[in-house]
């Protein structure tokens, strides 16, 4: 045979096969989002998937507005993301500690004199991994419709409360642990928060479609929110997200958050040594992994792959962010409705591209 044909071959042959093989992980995902979606009444669904820097898959599906039959962009089409939004607070909260800003250990009041004392000192370190004592949700918080005009105002849902364990010895989730976050993050930066949010990560990663979501203002491209009620698909109630920004209330696009997870494990953004401080598990005082870091979760799949990301539940959204950082892989999975029943939907595409490297 020529030895020009076979040097074509030896060049051709792996490049068809690596078409093939991603053919076959994105066909294969697509039918998992499909059946997934049918299967669990989603309105709509962004997807989108980025491998070794790229994005090399990213969809809609369903609608982003049933009435107006308006289908979903991935590039457009704004979701809330819900505890998405811790992640992002994160990112703001380590470009302070990189600026010698904020010590990561000092008592909250260092930041936020205004916030009671406890029976315990609190650090921004435990409040960032879930570990300070600080409450979650009571009774319809979550379904709040009020408009608060501040940070501060945010805190005043739970700032008199009592801790609910002794800071450092429990896990406990908690999206007003945020709210003190964002408070401590606005007096060390000397700056509004949603301010400090635009100007120390949504502009320097390129988030152009990435807000804060004001409920009681008209926003393009904002999807409508749904939530199941007897196995049928309804509008969900008005709510006002602007209680808990720092820890979920933003809204985005799926190709937004893998601009968002790129600037995290590429590039200048973070400074040497950040990425692993905000993404490895804290520990409780008794040595015990809490598989969640600085506003990250983290853990190992089945094939015991190193992964990090996080989830988002929202009043008409779900997410997930997902990174396998050595195979340099990131899902991303939004549905605009409330409690959507994913069934580990971001790991099984993930397990195509993986399988299908």
């Amino acid at each position: 045979m020529n030895k020009s044909i076979i040097a074509l071959l030896c060049i051709s042959l792996p490049i068809l096969l690596f078409g093939q093989k991603r053919t076959t992980a994105i066909d294969q995902s697509r039918t998992l989002v499909q059946k997934t979606s049918k299967e669990n009444l989603f309105p709509g669904v962004a997807v989108t998937v980025a491998q070794k820097g790229k994005v090399i898959w990213s969809e809609g599906f369903g609608h982003a507005n049933i009435s107006a039959n308006e289908p979903v962009n991935p590039s457009k089409s704004l979701f809330r993301i819900g505890s998405i939004s811790k992640p992002m607070t994160a990112a703001a909260l380590i470009k302070l500690v990189e600026a010698d800003k904020i010590d990561l250990d000092a008592p909250i009041q260092t930041y936020v004199p205004s916030f009671p004392e406890k029976k315990y000192p609190i650090s921004l370190r435990q409040l960032a991994g879930h570990l300070a004592g600080i409450r979650h949700y009571r009774g319809l918080e979550f379904m709040s419709q009020k408009k608060y005009e501040t940070v501060g105002e945010g805190l005043d849902i739970f700032k008199d409360d009592p801790l609910i364990n002794e800071p450092g010895t429990q896990y406990s989730y908690s999206s007003y642990g945020w709210n003190l976050i964002s408070a401590a993050i606005e007096n060390a930066a000397e700056e509004d928060f949603l301010t400090f949010m635009q100007s120390a990560v949504f502009d320097p990663l390129k988030l152009s479609n990435t807000f804060p979501d004001h409920a009681d203002r008209a926003q393009e491209n904002r999807v409508a929110f749904y939530l199941i009620n007897n196995k049928e698909i309804q509008e969900a109630p008005y709510v006002d997200n602007s209680y808990k920004w720092a820890g979920g209330g933003f809204l985005s696009t799926s190709e937004d958050l893998i601009r968002f997870a790129h600037g995290h494990i590429y590039g200048d953004y973070l400074e040497k040594g950040s990425l692993e401080l905000l993404v490895t598990s804290q520990k409780t005082k008794a040595g015990k992994s809490i598989n969640y870091g600085l506003g990250w979760r983290s853990g190992e799949d089945k094939k015991g792959r190193r992964w990090f990301g996080h989830s988002g539940g929202s009043v008409g959204g779900t997410s997930f962010l997902l990174i396998f950082p050595e195979e340099e892989l990131v899902v991303i999975t939004l549905v605009n409705l409330s409690s959507a029943r994913l069934n580990n939907l971001p790991f099984r595409i993930a397990e195509q591209f993986l399988s299908n490297p």
